[in-house]
């Protein structure tokens, strides 16, 4: 599990095909590596991986083809936000994330409002029921707070500290980020679908 508060950007150093997926490597100077073991899970943006080798400044890990059709921004060259695991004993200074993208969304607008930014995301059709205005999600692994929902369209407020730390700074209308809905929102559609609520 993630709270979806960045502490790195990396770089994709390079990407390369193995076997039935690819294996990233992730330049991550300064992100405190030598508390990382072989094993470990560290979100790439906003996708839970498994750390499968490292150096002083770089690590390993190897994504499927599966993931890789289902997120996006996971190519050599591109930077990506970077969070290590959560402890038991850490704050969650954001909301609960689990590494697992639900969709691509696609950005419609970053205004500049002055004090801060609005964003404007087109999730896909299929997410829009799990977002809700004060709900949380999580885009590129970040966790931000829904201010409104239209449809498929929701925005989020970024403040200008979070713009400068993380790749949103990079985000125009037309890309792509990862999404992932409040994993709360998800256990209520399951209740929902069930159709098992107790009234008394």
């Amino acid at each position: 599990m993630f709270a979806g508060i960045i502490t790195h950007v990396g770089r994709i150093a390079s990407a390369t095909a193995q076997g039935d997926g690819v294996r990233l490597r992730i330049e991550a100077r300064d992100f405190g590596l030598g508390e990382v073991k072989i094993g470990d899970s560290i979100s790439i943006q906003g996708a839970c991986h498994t750390v499968v080798a490292k150096t002083a400044d770089h690590f390993e890990v190897d994504t499927s083809r599966a993931t890789l059709a289902v997120t996006t921004g996971l190519e050599s060259g591109r930077e990506v936000n970077l969070e290590k695991s959560l402890r038991l004993s850490d704050r969650l200074d954001g909301h609960l994330v689990a590494g697992h993208v639900d969709g691509v969304g696609t950005v419609a607008a970053f205004d500049d409002l002055g004090g801060s930014f609005r964003l404007a995301i087109d999730a896909p059709k299929d997410l829009a029921h799990l977002l809700a205005r004060k709900g949380s999600v999580a885009v590129d692994g970040v966790s931000l707070t829904v201010n409104a929902v239209d449809g498929a369209r929701f925005e989020v407020n970024i403040i200008p500290h979070t713009r400068s730390v993380t790749t949103i700074r990079n985000l125009a209308p037309g890309a792509r980020v990862n999404l992932e809905a409040d994993v709360l929102a998800r256990y209520v559609e399951r209740i929902l679908e069930s159709g098992k609520i107790r009234t008394s």
